[in-house]
């Protein structure tokens, strides 16, 4: 008796039992590709080329190249998330959602001790650090200058106020999680964010100091 074949697998899918394995060797390859290539070069289907799988199966597992990367360097929030959904505020209330957004994150006790280590691999130059940066730039920076240029913002402009606003959230996360400076990180987070959403605001419009 000729025993029927079994239904051919989608493409992309993992084979029965494979599951487990088939994700970790991606996630090897990922490292691999990132620590050799950098955040921005790397691609999906380098990734899928190095781990020897189909490119579809890279993307059943990690929807995409932020996913992956934030599953390879154990990052405790997906930055691009959290940015993602602070961006949905109206122009006149961005400055107040980004900062509001993203320091709460860095607030949360489950977040806070990785997130620092990852604060600190950032300005400690090392490679993981340089990985770190490399992906916020291009993940946080180019998602704020974009939001900038959907309401007619020039793009050169829109590029100058994203990196201003990222540079101000940034310094204050690293000085009061890991500098511990002074009455930074001894202040009630929402007297800190009224302090920081005027100036992420004032990025944002492009505002000069004095004006």
């Amino acid at each position: 008796m000729v025993e029927p074949e079994s239904a051919p697998r989608r493409r992309g899918r993992p084979r029965k039992g494979q599951s487990g394995d088939t994700r970790a060797m991606i996630a090897e390859a990922a490292a691999a590709e990132f620590s050799e290539k950098g955040y921005e070069t790397a691609s999906m289907r380098g990734i899928a080329r190095r781990a020897e799988v189909d490119p579809a199966l890279v993307h059943h597992y990690f929807d995409t190249k932020a996913a992956l990367f934030a599953d390879v360097v154990k990052l405790p929030v997906r930055p691009d998330k959290i940015i993602a959904a602070a961006l949905d505020a109206p122009l006149p209330e961005l400055g107040a959602s980004i900062a509001r957004t993203v320091l709460l994150a860095w607030e949360d006790p489950k977040v806070k001790p990785v997130g620092v280590t990852i604060l600190r691999s950032v300005v400690n130059g090392s490679a993981a650090g340089k990985l770190v940066r490399q992906f916020l730039l291009r993940e946080l920076m180019s998602a704020i200058a974009q939001r900038l240029e959907d309401v007619g913002i020039e793009a050169v402009s829109a590029q100058q106020r994203a990196s201003m606003v990222l540079s101000q959230i940034a310094g204050v996360l690293i000085l009061r999680h890991v500098v511990m400076a002074e009455p930074l990180a001894s202040s009630p987070i929402e007297e800190v964010i009224a302090h920081v959403v005027p100036a992420v605001q004032g990025h944002i419009e492009g505002l000069r100091a004095g004006r």
